[in-house]
Parts: structure tokens; C-alpha cells; sequence
């Protein structure tokens, strides 16, 4: 009987089944966002080394790394132990529960895994839920997802390498723009402006820091994701964002330059502060509202 009812229907009679599939999905992409976050900027970074020795007419000496694995995409090689090379099993990859199995070490060399790995598989399955919770079964909910799983390796390059690559930020720019063409989210008009401010606002702080100080405040990459996050929410959502974003980073920044010593001199990403503060606002946008005209008014 239940085969016969739609998916959709389904999901809208027992929306606790929404949130278990929803769960067992994000992991599942957790687990390739892993991937992505350790091969794309290697992958990029082999791309740009070839077209420079080609340019240069430079002889291509390739690295042990290379030598090991001449082809490095997001599907080749398997995923494997980074220390003794063991090819992981099907069992042995399955998101979150293989870590906790195996507590936390290599099956074949009992090598410990990063604890990273785990974290972000289960932040993927927490914001995946969070979003089905929110926006129910739908084809904005796909849309929002591929979104906040983007964010979250913008997240992760940008703190590993200082990088936010087009190749992720100008796909989700037109994936808001083409959701908001049919006004899912906000008006047509409001993201249009939301596009040229986004990327506007921040290339003037850049450049006015940069005529003050002489030094480079931020990159080119963070203008792009802000721009990207105009295309979901509209104008109207980044005086929220940039605020939030802001803030967060001054107390982390601060935070570390008191606790931990950190040289004040050495820069610290912005795009994970603005991606989190788009996922907050795309979320809890009318309560973080609230709670401003609660403090101050």
C-alpha cells in the first residue's frame, strides 16, 4: 500500500520519515564533501602548475604524489588511508558509522583518521535536516541544499588554502538567480540588486583598505560569494549578513589573538564567516530581525 502512495505524500503523512532520509542523505554527501574539500584545490592546483610549465615551455616534473595517482579527479583514486595507502571497503566508508566502528584508526594500519572527517559528515546531516525541516519536501528544498552543502566546502577550502573557487561560487550566483526567476524565495528585482551590492560593497572596502593601508584586506573570491548570497536572499538580507559575518569574525579573530597568541599579522579567511552568516540568514532571517528590535528598541 505504501509503494502506491507518492513520495511527496508520503513524506507530508510522516514527516519524521522526511527527516531520517533527510539525516542519512547528508551524511552520504558529507562524506563526499570530504573528498571535494582535499581534491578539487589539488586538482585546480595540478591544472594551474600544468598551464604554467606549458606557458613556460618548463619540462613537467611530476611529484611522488602524482606518480602514485596520475589520475586524481573527484572519482579516481578510491578513497583510501592516506598513511599506509589501504583501499577503503564498502564497509569501511560508510559516513560516520565506519569511524565510530572502528574507533576512529585505520582498519589495516591503525593509523588514527582525522576527527575532521566525522565533524563534517555530521554538520552535512544536521543542515540537511535543518533545511527539510524547514522548507518540507520540495524542489527548493534541493535547491537550498545544494547551497548549504557548497557553503560548507567554501568553508573548508577557504580555512584550509584562503581560496573561494569560482568553480563552486559562480554555479550557486546563477542557481539564485535562476531559483529567484521564478520568485521562490524573494523578487526578481531584489536579487538583481542583491547581485551588484553583494559584490559591490565588499570591492569598495577592499579598495579603501587597501588606499589606507597599502595591503590587501581581502580577496576577489569573497565579492563573488557575497554577490552569490545577494542571488538567494535579495539586497535586502546583506546589511544582515555583512553584520553577522562581521562580527563573528572580529570575536574570532580577536579570540585568537588573546588566547592563543595568534600574529595579528597573519590574515584569517573571511569566507567562512560569510557563508555562515548567509546560512543563519536564509534561515532565521525574521527572527534574528526580531531579536534586534528586541535588544535595541
Amino acid at each position: 500500500m505504501m509503494l502506491h502512495i507518492p513520495m511527496m505524500s508520503f513524506f507530508a503523512t510522516y514527516p519524521i520519515a522526511l527527516l531520517g532520509f533527510a539525516l542519512a542523505l547528508g551524511l552520504i554527501i558529507g562524506s563526499f564533501l570530504n573528498v571535494v574539500i582535499f581534491r578539487l584545490p589539488v586538482m585546480m592546483q595540478r591544472e594551474w602548475t600544468d598551464q604554467c610549465h606549458e606557458f613556460l615551455e618548463i619540462e613537467d616534473n611530476k611529484n611522488n604524489d602524482a606518480e602514485n595517482f596520475p589520475s586524481f579527479n573527484l572519482a579516481r583514486p578510491g578513497s583510501h588511508c592516506p598513511n599506509c595507502k589501504h583501499e577503503l571497503t564498502a564497509t569501511e566508508n560508510i559516513p560516520l558509522l565506519s569511524y565510530l566502528l572502528q574507533s576512529g584508526k585505520c582498519k589495516n594500519c591503525k593509523t588514527s583518521i582525522s576527527k575532521r572527517y566525522p565533524i563534517i559528515e555530521s554538520i552535512c546531516g544536521l543542515f540537511t535536516v535543518l533545511i527539510a525541516h524547514q522548507y518540507g519536501f520540495s524542489w527548493l528544498t534541493l535547491a537550498v541544499l545544494i547551497l548549504t552543502w557548497s557553503l560548507i566546502v567554501l568553508t573548508m577550502i577557504d580555512y584550509d588554502h584562503q581560496l573561494l573557487l569560482d568553480d563552486i561560487t559562480m554555479p550557486i550566483l546563477w542557481l539564485g538567480l535562476i531559483i529567484n526567476y521564478f520568485e521562490l524565495i524573494t523578487t526578481l528585482e531584489a536579487v538583481f540588486l542583491g547581485v551588484i551590492a553583494g559584490y559591490m560593497i565588499l570591492w569598495i572596502v577592499y579598495w579603501l583598505f587597501k588606499l589606507l593601508t597599502g595591503k590587501e584586506g581581502m580577496g576577489h573570491g569573497d565579492f563573488k560569494l557575497l554577490a552569490a548570497l545577494g542571488a538567494w536572499m535579495g539586497w535586502q538580507a546583506l546589511p544582515q549578513i555583512i553584520l553577522l559575518s562581521s562580527l563573528i569574525g572580529a570575536l574570532i579573530g580577536i579570540g585568537l589573538i588573546i588566547i592563543k597568541g595568534r600574529d595579528k599579522n597573519i590574515p584569517i579567511p573571511f569566507g567562512p564567516y560569510l557563508a555562515g552568516a548567509g546560512f543563519v540568514s536564509l534561515l532565521w532571517s525574521d527572527e534574528l530581525n526580531q531579536l534586534y528590535y528586541l535588544i535595541f528598541f
